[in-house]
């Protein structure tokens, strides 16, 4: 039995498996050394086990199944970090970079098969169609360097769809018409059964999945339903006449909205994906390149060169005209060829079908097939040489993209701040952990920490014991998130105290906080301890009710009091909420005055935040019941309230959370409570960022007055400072 074990090439399964996960821990650790991308590590260790090289593995129907799942995975993953905002923004970029991708190589490999490899006419296009076709193989690359909502990288999206769907077409059609099947019913069922297709995945799937992510709160199960949409969408590709990779893609897109980036299940899917199913895709098509055969025959060594050279061309030049035609920089060109220059799924798709297609006898009696051995073996060449080339450019242009994302955000850095969570025992902690999570922006070095007070007088060792539990149990699930969250255990003399003290130890300036789904808020309103809180503390607080999963909701409603521009603390909340719509896929709906929206489009046209957002004029404050009727039921609503001496102080909006807590309670509310100015009001004795200005032009007398209200740079640069 242990010879057999270690018998060539191996059968055992879990030595197999073994291998092939020792390869996947060691094989881009030992070639990054020497500057080889990950991805060509494993293409090459695929390569080196395979039947084509030491033969210690066969490329059995195990191998067949997971490479199928990576594949997959990959279509999946890059549908579901599309910015659906971005993709739809960049529609008519990503159509003509497809039209490029598509018709540039489809010409020169048409041509380049008839004239120079002798081919038919049929034989010629499908050909052509093969280099028309690409694969993302290097997008987990940029998803690694945290590029993937460039504009380069979404236009290399949208027209890698575009240009795999008119490849494979162009496929169904040409072995269609050999087999004498292209006829009016063929046109009919495929474009009867497409749109089908693309009408369930699109608008049928997502009402499913929404339908199951508010009514199952284990992750596991969660993991699994994303699973199996994955591959029925796949399955239902297939059906329809279109590759699976289609389908997966679709599949990412009709789920994006629906997965938050910062969730525990988009981190399970990225984990399994980048982990297991991708990196046996990778070692499988390895272990499809036969080398040997083109020292065997010249022939095949000229027809893979031509291949290559052909496919490398033809993609560089749709990258060079979609660069010069939107006006791109030199690394998004490099991005965008990177991304579209692998060769792999459609294109091994397409060969497999072409080369089982049989025209008839030759005189020998030999198969004559629509394409040839010849054609195959240099497919499978073409396929090793592109995608490595395609993971070196990507690797270099990701960098440089990644870097000037990153100098641009080191400005943002200053600004970043700790936010503080409220755990207790009435909280619910997952619901607020994913909240933080979605509302920081952790590349710009933003904290998010944990707090439980314990008060003095119940300080008991089962109180403690359990406290330490609950922080346990929160510091778990954010580890799911992807994040670590730091969580403390406080004793004080009552919770208010502790909380105050807990931010000022920790350097909080937010606090975020929550009530229990049943309870919603408590008979205080906004119950005792964030009253006195709020009375004591300077800092921002938000309170949240949770009622459905983050990712469930449709619209981010925010409405703003008047004045709320002037608050100190406005860029704050103001940069959590586009965060938190940013992370969540949120379509955002501002309620306010005339000034609210000159404010708000002032700020995003400096941030470069292109994303849509909405405003509708609202000054009726007494009235606030109303907006119940203007919300549906999958709208998250934002209050930003007030605080005593604001500018927006006012006191009808001491009664807001009281018209909330009643009418309000099945919709997913976050109470704002902006900055403060000193804790117990205006004091114009001592010395503060927003009294400094007032009291100093005050002193100036009348010309000093009017020109703080008018404007001045250096105000302009307290208040960006602010």
């Amino acid at each position: 039995m242990l010879q057999s074990s270690f018998s060539f090439p191996l059968k055992n399964p879990i030595l197999i498996f073994s291998l092939i996960l020792f390869i996947i821990l060691l094989a881009p650790v030992l070639l990054r050394r020497l500057r080889i991308p990950h991805v060509v590590g494993l293409i090459l260790a695929g390569v080196l086990i395979g039947p084509y090289g030491t033969n210690l593995m066969e490329r059995d129907a195990s191998i067949v199944l997971f490479g199928t799942v990576g594949i997959l995975y990959i279509m999946f993953i890059a549908g579901l970090e599309v910015d659906i905002a971005d993709f739809v923004k960049q529609r008519n970029r990503s159509l003509v970079f497809g039209l490029y991708t598509f018709s540039i190589p489809m010409a020169l490999g048409t041509f380049a098969g008839k004239y120079a490899l002798q081919m038919s006419w049929p034989a010629a296009i499908l050909l052509g169609s093969l280099f028309a076709s690409h694969t993302l193989l290097a997008y987990p690359i940029v998803s690694r360097y945290g590029i993937t909502k460039n504009v380069a990288v979404t236009i290399a999206i949208g027209g890698t769809v575009i240009t795999d769907i008119l490849a494979l077409l162009v496929l169904a059609v040409i072995v269609g018409m050999s087999r004498g099947t292209a006829d009016g019913v063929f046109w009919s069922r495929l474009g009867i059964s497409t749109t089908l297709f693309v009408a369930f995945v699109m608008f049928v799937i997502p009402r499913i999945a929404r339908f199951i992510y508010k009514r199952i709160e284990d992750e596991i199960a969660q993991y699994i339903f994303t699973l199996g949409i994955v591959f029925f969408c796949a399955f239902l590709a297939e059906a329809a006449g279109i590759e699976g990779i289609i389908g997966a893609f679709l599949a990412g897109l009709s789920l994006n909205l629906l997965i938050p980036r910062t969730s525990p299940l988009m981190n399970r899917i990225d984990f399994v994906g980048n982990a297991l199913f991708i990196p046996f895709f990778l070692i499988g098509v390895g272990m499809l390149v036969n080398l040997k055969i083109f020292f065997i025959s010249p022939k095949a060594l000229l027809t893979a060169a031509l291949m290559t050279t052909i496919a490398m061309v033809s993609k560089y030049a749709a990258a060079f005209f979609t660069q010069k035609t939107f006006r791109l920089s030199v690394p998004e060109r490099g991005i965008i060829f990177g991304l579209s220059n692998a060769q792999a799924a459609a294109t091994l798709a397409a060969v497999l079908v072409g080369y089982q297609v049989v025209l008839g006898k030759d005189a020998q009696g030999a198969d004559i097939r629509l394409l040839s051995e010849d054609i195959l073996n240099g497919t499978i060449l073409m396929i090793l040489v592109t995608c490595t080339v395609a993971a070196f450019i990507t690797e270099r242009a990701a960098r440089k993209v990644a870097d000037k994302q990153t100098t641009e955000t080191v400005q943002d850095e200053k600004d970043a701040r700790v936010l503080l969570i409220a755990l207790s025992e009435t909280n619910a902690a997952k619901e607020l952990i994913d909240l933080a999570s979605a509302m920081v922006n952790r590349k710009a070095g933003d904290i998010v920490r944990g707090i439980h007070i314990v008060n003095e007088a119940g300080d008991t060792s089962d109180t403690i014991k359990h406290s330490r539990k609950l922080l346990e149990q929160a510091g778990k699930y954010a580890a799911g998130s992807g994040f670590e969250l730091p969580c403390d255990l406080r004793v004080d003399l009552n919770v208010t105290t502790g909380l105050i003290h807990a931010a000022q130890e920790k350097r909080a300036e937010e606090l975020l906080a929550g009530f229990h789904k049943k309870t919603f808020l408590s008979r205080s309103t906004i119950g005792h301890i964030i009253e006195s809180y709020l009375e004591r503390s300077r800092d921002i607080v938000y309170m949240y009710h949770p009622v459905q999963p983050l990712g469930t909701y449709k619209r981010l409603v925010v409405v703003v009091p008047p004045h709320a521009e002037r608050n100190h603390g406005f860029s704050r909340w103001f940069r959590r909420l586009r965060n938190l719509a940013t992370s969540a896929g949120l379509r955002t709906v501002f309620y306010g005055t005339k000034n609210i929206e000159v404010e708000i489009r002032r700020r995003l046209k400096a941030a470069k935040d292109t994303k849509p957002v909405d405003f509708v004029e609202f000054d009726n404050w007494e009235n606030f019941a109303y907006l119940r009727d203007e919300l549906a039921s999958d709208d998250f609503l934002v209050v930003v309230l007030s605080r005593k001496g604001t500018f927006s102080d006012t006191p009808v909006l001491y009664k807001i959370p009281d018209v909330v807590q009643k009418y309000f309670q099945k919709h997913g509310v976050l109470l704002v409570f902006p900055r403060a100015i000193q804790p117990s009001g205006i004091g114009w004795g001592q010395d503060d960022e927003m009294i400094t200005p007032i009291r100093d032009a005050w002193r100036s007398g009348w010309k000093g007055v009017r020109r703080f209200f008018r404007g001045t740079p250096k105000r302009k640069e307290r208040e960006q400072k602010l």
